[in-house]
């Protein structure tokens, strides 16, 4: 589906327009904000670890931004889609995402050519700092929300 597209969708959809709104604000945080500190922490291990902390940081930082920009992918893919559907994306698509993590790291097990607490540690700040720029990002994006009265 092309931007116009998108934009026409989002146009007539009131609540693609949010999900689009929210995801483009998530990404920009995101992307502002991860890779900065993923390369601080590849040229800290890089430092501490040698050749084998800068692959196992690599590695992980990797891993986390493609892990961050697939939720946002997802967000943009189903955003006119009713919203019951958009939380089975959501959560689909993180059980698919841990699983794929998963597996990741288990063909990385035992590589002597990776530092792997340098992997684990720029995987785990990478992933707490795009979810934290993303939660602010998604809250201080104006999108309308309906109240309903109370009964």
């Amino acid at each position: 589906m092309s931007e116009t597209e998108k934009t026409v969708e989002a146009a007539e959809n009131p609540h693609a327009k949010a999900v689009l709104q929210a995801a483009n604000a998530m990404t920009k945080a995101s992307l502002i904000f991860t890779p900065p500190a993923v390369l601080v922490c590849i040229v800290v291990f890089t430092v501490l670890n040698g050749a084998t902390g800068l692959v196992g940081s690599l590695i992980g930082g990797v891993l986390a931004i493609l892990s961050a920009l697939a939720t946002l992918g997802m967000m943009r893919m189903s955003a006119g889609m009713d919203p019951m559907f958009v939380m089975v994306i959501a959560l689909g698509g993180y059980v698919f995402k841990i699983l794929i993590l998963f597996v990741a790291l288990t063909l990385l097990r035992g590589a002597t050519w990776l530092h792997p607490m340098s992997l684990g540690i720029t995987m785990i700040v990478a992933i707490l700092l795009a979810a934290a720029v993303e939660f602010n990002a998604f809250r201080k994006t104006k999108i309308p929300t309906i109240i309903p009265a109370s009964r």
